[in-house]
């Protein structure tokens, strides 16, 4: 058998050769478990949003939180947290996240605890990493 890149040679034993395609193997049956725009209700937030803390240097962190509803104006979002918590923030475009919102140290609780008491998002719709 030749060496080939895109080909895999499984051997079940000495007479069978079978060869497969590695593209082939790539997304079997179509099904991406990681895909957020399939199915859902119509109004409803679909995605998850997700709050991180991402270490910067030393002991400086921010924290960043996407999957935000897009019909939500974020400038004022952004605005309103900067002055409750008494932190910086910017929105980040991303091209596969789209908008996403920066905070300096680590807002995590705050974030959410701001998401839900302001009725932005569903407690069970909010992931904080790193608890």
């Amino acid at each position: 058998a030749t060496r080939d890149r895109k080909t895999l040679v499984v051997c079940s034993s000495a007479k069978l050769l079978r060869r497969m395609n590695l593209e082939s193997l790539a997304n079997p049956g179509g099904f991406d478990p990681f895909d957020t725009a399939g199915g859902g209700e119509d109004g409803a937030q679909e995605a998850d949003i997700h709050i991180r803390v991402q270490q910067r240097n030393g002991r400086k962190c921010i924290t960043t939180v996407q999957g935000l509803d897009a019909a939500l104006d974020l400038k004022k979002v952004l605005k309103v947290i900067k002055k409750e918590y008494c932190c910086n923030g910017n929105i980040q475009e991303d091209e596969v996240m789209g908008q996403i919102l920066q905070f300096q140290g680590d807002q995590r609780q705050n974030v959410g605890k701001f998401l839900i008491d302001n009725q932005l998002a569903p407690k069970d719709k909010i992931k904080t990493h790193g608890f």
